[in-house]
């Protein structure tokens, strides 16, 4: 690809919303999942494991951003061999997310950095020295039951707000666990986030009897872009609780 890319793919609903504040009118395609910001009218592509490669195609993308975990290799080599170049992010600590966020913004639209990724570090950089450190289970899916494990960007975010999750050494970065074994484990709270499986107050916490349940916006903890301004202070106050 030579020059700034015109039309844009964004198979990620986090670098979706990062691209469609900093450039409105980029994205010609998005998946699904991709909720915000509110009003997208890029062409719907399919979902992040799925994607409809011929009508990504079809499009004619100058640029596709993807994840290394969100979207599946085989997917991404079939784009590529379509011809739009393919930009993957990994992201599984905060750092590498402001990073990364460069990368897809200002290297690779060829955008300016954006004020708001800027306010992003700051909100971050100000958090006060997280308390003496809470332990916490904190699950992504029922049925079968999942939780964090190692090497998530949502641990990270944890970690930095003082709760550390029980399973962050597990082998496997999202295990199943059965739930005695999760009331088993020593925690001192549950954290139920509203996505990917939509815990709320009657669906989850009855299920950890004697953990103090908090339930976060899975948007705060989960996704990387405009809202990690505002996830710092929201997430440590719902922690607070």
């Amino acid at each position: 690809m030579s020059g700034r890319p015109r039309r844009v793919v964004s198979l990620v609903p986090s670098l979706t919303e990062a691209v469609a504040v900093t450039a409105p009118g980029l994205l010609v395609g998005v998946t699904d999942w991709c909720t915000h910001p509110a009003g997208l009218t890029a062409e719907r592509i399919g979902g992040t494991k799925n994607p409809d490669i011929a009508a990504i195609a079809a499009l004619r993308p100058d640029l596709v951003v993807a994840n290394e975990e969100e979207n599946r290799p085989s997917d991404l080599a079939a784009l590529r061999a379509a011809g739009p170049e393919v930009l993957v992010t990994e992201v599984r600590t905060l750092p590498q997310a402001f990073a990364e966020l460069e990368r897809v913004l200002v290297t690779g639209c060829g955008l300016a950095r954006p004020r708001w990724l800027d306010e992003a570090e700051a909100a971050w950089a100000a958090l006060p020295t997280a308390p003496a450190p809470r332990s916490a289970v904190v699950p992504i899916w029922r049925r079968p039951w999942m939780v964090l494990g190692r090497d998530t960007f949502a641990g990270d975010l944890l970690a930095r707000l003082g709760v550390r999750n029980v399973y962050a050494e597990h082998a496997e970065r999202y295990p199943r666990v059965p739930v005695e074994e999760l009331n088993a484990s020593g925690a001192d709270l549950v954290v139920l986030p509203d996505e990917p499986y939509r815990f709320t107050a009657s669906d989850g916490p009855e299920a950890f009897p004697a953990l103090p349940a908090v339930l976060v916006d899975g948007r705060h903890l989960t996704w990387y872009g405009p809202s990690l301004a505002e996830a710092a202070g929201a997430l440590r106050t719902a922690l607070r609780r």
